[in-house]
Formats: structure tokens, sequence, C-alpha cells
């Protein structure tokens, strides 16, 4: 049985940008501003004291398993693109 949240897929994008930022982290006030809200909403991402959204565990393990298992396919196709 499906028991996690479903997440849109500007959210999955979202969550994979900030997996991009590493410590670095993604400032607010972007497009992404309601989505990053909702991942935090849902655990998935926290502010930090300086204002920028990271990643949190739980959100490092659902973009593993939502997102991560796409990334072969999407390196295989940016190989061959011309």
């Amino acid at each position: 049985m499906w028991d996690e949240p479903y997440l849109e897929t500007c959210c999955r994008s979202a969550l994979h940008r900030l997996l991009l930022c590493e410590d670095v982290g993604r400032v607010q006030g972007l497009r992404d501003q309601p989505c990053l809200e909702r991942l935090q909403r849902m655990g998935f991402a926290r502010i930090r004291a300086d204002g920028r959204f990271v990643i949190t565990p739980a959100g490092q393990v659902r973009h593993d398993k939502e997102i991560g298992k796409l990334a072969p396919v999407y390196r295989s196709r940016r190989r061959f693109a011309g």
C-alpha cells in the first residue's frame, strides 16, 4: 500500500534542486518558494538560521527513492543528445 505523501512534479524538481545545492542551500523568494515550503511541511526540507532551504535526511531518502533511480536514464540521454 502506498503510504507516502504525493509529490507534484514541481515539488520533485524543487527537491532535486535542494540536493544539487548541497550545503549552500536555496535562497527564499525564488519561483519554487511554494514547493520549498510544502517540502518543509512534509519534513523533506528545512530553513536554516540564515534563511536558506536545505534538504533533510528524510528528503534525501525520498529523493533517492523517487528521483535518484531516474538519474542513469537522464545521463544516458544527455550523452546521445546531439
